[in-house]
């Protein structure tokens, strides 16, 4: 619920001005029938023609003032939805922008879908409330009142079969919102296994796999559908419920009416306006019923939302800050986090105690790993992805500002996403042309600028599938070069090219990172014979440090696992020889 005022409290005039004309609409809705009323008494009944054309055409004008009330209304009670959908949008690109690689590893791809596609328009849904609500119920108030003036009885039926109607539906509404909350988390799973199936789809059909993957979503999809029947059927009690009590209760006060009429306790003008009070009256509280409807899926849609709002990058002091609001503005940026700590000044050593490996500051330095998951996990720990005892210069890691610690040291993957755009987009929008060529070139990838149409101006689509995995790969790692950072890791960068494309690669990578900290975690003898260190990791802890001829020569573990299986690298031999 805080998060639905936060939404409202970013539009205030705009609200406030939705709630005026949504009540002078519900309001001009009870006027037509005392007009009416009006007419028939004071013109019909009473021979005037006068007076039933002068009361006809204060009905003509009161239905030209409600058309322009009704139009205003809606018009301003969209751009509120719009503006609403839109700010959420902007505060979850944001977040999940600011937490980078953290939210694979917390939330599904599937759930983020399902927040961004459906959750987003539900939780705007609500803001209906603060227009035609709002009108509804001084329009229920006014009309009590009108009626009170015509017959107490008829005023305390009105009254009282309302919240009667609020009691009926009520149970519904509740049980609504739990159903909704099952189906809204089963419908993300799905959603996020079926992007694992097409993500992996071509290794699926290799292995053999694909149609017990097949026969499992179809499962869950079946599950998921027999759910979706259960929100389905609240729902249809709740659509019936709304178009059913008010018509009942209209009935039932029109039959006393009209007993009223026949006893001559009202008059026959006042119970064609009793009948439009009432029938009016289905209007408000037809908006009071959909209006609560929308507010508990609404909060099942802002209840997620906030979660994933809750899913915050490793803060000063561990993870799990919990987003209690309000939102901060989107346009701002965010503020250096409580407690932090200064970073190392300058450049400075990183050491990480579960391995017991120390990345010397200003030099290349390469690390081998007989398990690539615990490479990986090194690689985190040093970008500050996951919380660790990490140390950069004596400073813990995880107590310097976060923004601080993503500007200085890069973690590049061989396989990180790129986005769509053209070439020079996709490396460094609004780079020179100098600074790109010379990235270009330490990463071997001038031929790939040759090949295409349009050079560094050839637009790519998502992923450059366009691209050779080879290719790929030689464009992220010079887009990493690019960001020029402190300290760069590189996860694999050449493990998709060949053997003289590689060799190329390490002897300029040497050169363009020179005097600057770069970790490079691959076991390609190319790479690490060009490292001015070594580590080989074994079980998680780092067994040997030194450079590669070294370890070529007393590790047997560290020179069978750069082999490749090819038996010359099994002996020891010289550093310029394995590096030919």
């Amino acid at each position: 619920m805080r998060y639905l005022w936060w939404l409202v409290r970013c539009q205030p005039w705009r609200v406030l001005r939705g709630s005026l004309f949504g009540t002078a609409w519900m309001v001009g809705l009870s006027a037509r029938p005392y007009l009416i009323y009006r007419a028939v008494d004071d013109g019909l009944r009473a021979g005037d023609t006068r007076a039933l054309a002068l009361w006809i055409a204060t009905i003509i004008v009161a239905g030209v003032g409600l058309s322009y009330l009704g139009i205003m209304r809606h018009r301003t009670m969209t751009f509120i939805r719009e503006d609403a959908k839109a700010r959420s949008a902007e505060v979850l690109l944001r977040h999940l922008s600011r937490i980078g690689a953290v939210l694979p590893r917390r939330v599904g791809a599937g759930e983020v879908s399902t927040i961004g596609g459906s959750d987003i328009d539900w939780a705007a849904q609500v803001l209906t409330l603060t227009g035609p609500g709002v009108g509804a119920i001084v329009a229920y108030g006014i009309i009590a009142v009108v009626l009170w003036s015509i017959s107490p009885l008829l005023a305390l039926c009105v009254l009282l079969g309302v919240p009667a109607v609020g009691l009926v539906v009520g149970p519904l509404l509740r049980r609504l919102e739990r159903a909704e909350s099952v189906y809204r988390g089963q419908q993300g799973a799905l959603t996020a296994r079926s992007g694992d199936i097409v993500a992996g789809l071509r290794v699926l059909a290799g292995v053999g796999g694909r149609d017990l993957f097949a026969r499992r979503y179809a499962a869950r999809s079946q599950a998921l559908r027999a759910e979706g029947y259960r929100v389905g059927a609240v729902n249809s009690w709740i659509d019936a419920a709304t178009v059913a009590i008010p018509g009942l209760f209209l009935a039932a006060v029109v039959w006393l009416t009209a007993r009223m009429a026949v006893t001559g306790a009202v008059t026959i003008g006042e119970l064609v306006a009793v009948y439009g009070y009432v029938a009016t009256l289905i209007v408000p509280v037809w908006f009071l019923l959909e209006g609560s409807h929308q507010l508990i899926r609404g909060r099942v849609a802002a209840r997620r939302i906030a979660d994933l709002l809750n899913v915050t990058a490793d803060e000063v002091g561990g993870p799990g800050r919990r987003w209690s609001g309000p939102v901060p503005d989107p346009r701002q940026r965010d503020a250096r986090q409580p407690g932090a700590l200064a970073a190392p000044a300058g450049p400075a050593d990183l050491h990480d105690p579960e391995t017991g490996l120390t990345v010397p500051a200003g030099r290349l330095t390469g690390v081998a790993a007989d398990d690539p998951a615990a490479a990986v996990a090194l690689a985190d720990r040093l970008g500050r992805y996951v919380v660790s005892d990490t140390t950069w210069g004596g400073v813990p890691l995880a107590r310097v500002a976060l923004d601080e610690v993503r500007a200085r040291i890069v973690v590049a993957d061989h396989d990180s996403y790129l986005f769509a755009g053209t070439l020079r987009d996709v490396l460094c929008p609004g780079g020179d042309d100098r600074r790109i060529r010379a990235a270009l070139h330490a990463a071997s990838a001038d031929d790939i600028v040759d090949a295409l149409p349009a050079g560094l101006d050839t637009p790519l689509d998502a992923r450059a599938r366009t691209l050779s995995g080879g290719q790929r790969q030689r464009v992220r790692l010079a887009r990493a070069l690019l960001s020029e950072p402190e300290v760069l890791i590189l996860v694999d960068p050449t493990s998709a090219v060949d053997a003289h494309t590689e060799a190329r690669i390490a002897e300029r990578l040497r050169v363009a990172r020179a005097g600057r900290t770069t970790v490079v975690i691959a076991t390609s003898p190319l790479l690490l014979g060009r490292a001015d260190l070594v580590a080989h990791l074994g079980a998680g802890r780092s067994i040997t440090t030194g450079s590669h001829a070294d370890l070529l020569d007393s590790d047997a573990g560290y020179r069978h696992l750069v082999a490749r299986g090819d038996a010359d690298l099994d002996q020891p031999a010289d550093t310029e020889e394995v590096y030919r």
